[in-house]
């Protein structure tokens, strides 16, 4: 009597059982990975305006002239209108009016849109520029009172709930980052 020879590899069942424990085991995890990756860009968000900001301060300080941080659409003006997810230009502000002139003003920095699903808003004070002045600290340009500049930058996605971050700035230019804070 002649013995069957052993053959390596697997039956059409274990492969079977294996692929279905696989897609199981996918369909369980995509949805939490996806939540993860959204929480990244937002964090990266909130680090590129707050590297850009940092910049600024540390420019300011280093060459004793106010350097400005302005929400811009094109990488080359400040932006009037939309909010900071359009990007944004920091710059020398040798006319301390928060708005830069390629002619008499040195381009520091230029950092394109975020994305088309992030909202990057700031209040009054802070909607549309951040500016330090050779001390150090934040300070409006003289058009807007010249007074210290403090306020909040709030970023979100579309989702709905505690997942956004605020971006506040003291007067004394100091950022802080808070997270979780709830989005509409």
């Amino acid at each position: 009597m002649k013995q069957p020879t052993k053959s390596n590899g697997f039956t059409l069942v274990e492969l079977m059982v294996t692929l279905a424990i696989a897609i199981i085991l996918l369909s369980v995890g995509i949805p939490s990975f996806t939540g993860t990756i959204e929480n990244s860009r937002l964090t990266t968000a909130a680090n590129k305006l707050i590297t850009a900001t940092n910049l600024a301060r540390s420019e300011a300080i280093k060459r004793g002239v106010r350097i400005t941080t302005c929400k811009s659409s094109n990488g080359s003006s400040c932006a009037a209108s939309g909010d900071w997810a359009q990007g944004w230009i920091t710059f020398t502000d040798e006319d301390n009016n928060a708005t830069y002139s390629s002619a008499t003003e040195t381009l520091l920095r230029v950092e394109g849109a975020l994305g088309n699903n992030l909202t990057f808003t700031g209040d009054t004070n802070i909607e549309d520029y951040i500016s330090y002045v050779g001390g150090g600290q934040s300070q409006l340009s003289t058009g807007d009172g010249g007074g210290f500049q403090t306020g909040t930058l709030s970023l979100c996605d579309d989702r709905t709930g505690n997942y956004g971050k605020d971006i506040a700035l003291s007067s004394t230019g100091r950022l802080s980052l808070s997270t979780e804070v709830a989005c509409p």
